[in-house]
C-alpha cells in the first residue's frame, strides 16, 4: 500500500497537504493574510509538478488493487492539469482580494477541484472514476458561485443540474456494462470482451457511459449551460474550467475508447455524429454573439467537438493528435482569458465594442491576446494552425466513410474564423472616446506573455511536440 502511494499517489498526496494546510490557515489566519493563499496553492501545484518526474511507471504502474495506474499516457495529463492549475492560481489574486475572508477556502476548493481532475486520469475502475468526477465536480459547484452576485449562482445552480443529470446517465451505463461483464475495472472488461461477442446491450450501455462523461465538455445536447455559465464566472475561474475539467475528461475518455469501449462501431460512429452536430451548432450561434465570454464559450464546445470526433476514430495516429491538440489549446485558452483576467481588472466591459481601439495603448498586451486568437482560428505561424492540420489529417486517415466529416469540419472552421475575427478587429479600431491604458498585475501579465510565447514556439517548431505526442499514444 505505502509502495503504490509512492509510485503513483505523490504528486496527489502533495496536493491533499497543501489542501489541509490552506483549511487549517484559513481558521486562524486573519483575513488581511489572503495573499498568503495563493501563495500557498503556487508552491503546492509546483512540488505537484516536481514530484511527477518521482512517479513510476514500468511502463505500467497498477495500484492499490488494480484500481488506479500510472503510465506515460496518464503523467502527461497530470503535467497539463497541473501546469493549467498553476496559471489559473496565478489568475486569482484580483477575485480572492475582493473576498478576502474566504480566500484560503477558495484555494482549497480549488485545490481539490485539481486533485479530482489527476484522480480521474488516473482511474482504472469505473468505481474510482465515479468517486474522481464528484471530487473535481462538487468543488467546482463553489469556485463557480465565489465571485457572489446573481449571474454567479445562476451560472453554479445550472452545472450543478446538468452534472447531475450527466452523472445520471453515467451510472446508468455503468450498471448494465456491470451486469454484462461482471466486472468495473477497465482491463477485466476489455478481457471479457476480447473472449465474448459485443451485444447491443453493451453498445447502449456505452454510449451511456460516453454520454455521462461529455456532457462536461459542453457537447450537444448538454451545451445549453455552457453560455449562460462562461457569462456568470468570473475569468479566472473560466481559465480553471475551460481547461482542467475537459483535460481530465479527454484523458479517461480516450482510455476508455481504448479499451473497455472499444468493440462497438455504432457508439464511435455516434460520438462522431455528436460531435459535428455540436460544431455546426457551436460555430453558427457564436455568430450572432456580441459577448466576449459568451463567444468564448461557443469555442470551447467547438472546440471540444473537434477533439472528440477525433477520438471517437480510435487508432493510434488519432489519439497523438487528441494529445497534441489539446496541449495546444489548453496553453492558448488561458492567454485568452489572462488577457481578460485584465481587461476584467480595469473595469472593462465584455463586449466587443468594449475593446475598441485598446491596441493603440498597449501593445504588447493585446499582441500577446491577438496571438492566440489567431491560434484558436488555426493561422499559421501558431501552435493552433499545426494543431488543426494534424487533426484534419487524422479524420482523412481514418477512411472514405468519413470523408463527408472532414469536408463539413472545414467548412465550419471557415465559419470560425468569422467570429474569432469579431473578438480581435475592434482591438485595432480608432475610437472618439479615450483609450484606457490597461493596468495589470505581473501575475496576470506573466501568464499572457508566456502562454503567447508558448504557442508561438509550438507553431514555429512542432516536431519534438508531436514526437512526444506519438510515443504516448503508442505506449498507452
Amino acid at each position: 500500500m505505502i509502495n503504490d502511494f509512492f509510485n503513483i499517489f505523490l504528486p496527489q498526496g502533495c496536493l491533499i497537504l497543501f489542501i489541509f494546510i490552506q483549511l487549517f490557515l484559513g481558521m486562524f489566519l486573519s483575513p488581511r493574510k489572503y495573499k498568503h493563499s495563493r501563495l500557498i496553492s503556487v508552491i503546492g501545484i509546483s512540488l505537484s509538478i516536481i514530484l511527477l518526474s518521482t512517479v513510476q511507471i514500468e511502463p505500467q504502474y497498477f495500484g492499490f488493487r488494480n484500481s488506479v495506474m500510472s503510465d506515460s499516457y496518464t503523467l502527461l495529463f497530470h503535467f497539463i492539469i497541473l501546469l493549467c492549475g498553476f496559471f489559473a492560481v496565478l489568475l486569482t489574486k484580483n477575485l480572492i482580494k475582493t473576498s478576502r475572508q474566504n480566500a484560503f477556502t477558495f484555494h482549497a476548493l480549488l485545490l481539490t477541484a485539481i486533485l479530482g481532475a489527476l484522480s480521474v486520469v488516473s482511474a482504472n475502475d469505473f468505481l474510482t472514476l465515479f468517486i474522481s468526477i464528484e471530487l473535481m465536480s462538487f468543488p467546482t459547484y463553489f469556485i463557480i458561485a465565489f465571485a457572489k452576485g446573481y449571474y454567479s449562482k445562476e451560472a453554479s445552480f445550472k452545472y450543478l443540474i446538468t452534472s447531475a443529470v450527466s452523472t445520471g446517465v453515467f451510472l446508468f451505463g455503468v450498471s448494465y456494462l456491470y451486469g454484462i461483464t461482471s466486472s468495473l475495472n477497465f482491463s477485466q472488461i476489455y478481457e471479457v470482451m476480447t473472449e465474448t461477442e459485443p451485444s447491443l446491450l453493451y453498445s447502449f450501455s456505452g454510449i451511456m457511459i460516453i454520454f455521462g462523461l461529455i456532457s462536461k465538455l459542453s457537447v450537444f445536447p448538454f451545451a445549453n449551460w455552457v453560455i449562460d455559465v462562461y457569462k456568470g464566472t468570473e475569468t479566472s475561474i473560466l481559465a480553471f474550467l475551460s481547461t482542467i475539467p475537459k483535460a481530465a475528461v479527454f484523458g479517461i475518455l480516450c482510455r476508455l475508447l481504448v479499451f473497455p469501449l472499444s468493440y462497438s462501431f455504432e457508439m464511435s460512429f455516434g460520438i462522431a455524429i455528436i460531435a459535428l452536430v455540436t460544431a455546426l451548432w457551436a460555430n453558427t450561434f457564436a455568430i450572432r454573439e456580441n459577448n466576449v465570454k459568451a463567444i468564448l464559450a461557443c469555442s470551447t464546445s467547438a472546440n471540444a467537438s473537434y477533439v472528440l470526433l477525433v477520438a471517437s476514430l480510435v487508432s493510434v495516429y488519432n489519439l497523438s493528435t487528441v494529445i497534441f491538440y489539446l496541449l495546444c489549446y489548453t496553453i492558448m485558452n488561458l492567454s485568452v482569458f489572462g488577457f481578460l483576467n485584465i481587461t476584467e481588472y480595469n473595469g472593462i466591459g465584455f463586449y466587443t465594442e468594449d475593446f475598441k481601439g485598446l491596441f493603440h495603448k498597449n501593445h504588447c498586451l493585446c499582441i500577446a491576446y491577438a496571438l492566440c486568437i489567431i491560434g484558436l482560428a488555426g493561422f499559421p505561424i501558431t501552435s493552433g494552425f499545426v494543431a488543426k492540420i494534424y487533426l484534419f489529417s487524422a479524420i482523412a486517415n481514418s477512411g472514405l466513410i468519413f470523408a463527408l466529416f472532414l469536408l463539413a469540419l472545414l467548412l465550419l472552421t471557415v465559419v470560425a474564423l468569422f467570429y474569432y475575427l469579431k473578438l480581435l478587429v475592434p482591438l485595432f479600431e480608432k475610437t472618439e472616446t479615450g483609450i484606457k491604458i490597461l493596468k495589470a498585475l505581473y501575475s496576470q501579465k506573466f501568464v499572457l506573455v508566456i502562454t503567447a510565447i508558448i504557442t508561438v514556439l509550438i507553431g514555429v517548431y512542432p516536431e519534438k511536440l508531436i514526437e512526444l505526442c506519438r510515443f504516448i499514444a503508442y505506449n498507452i
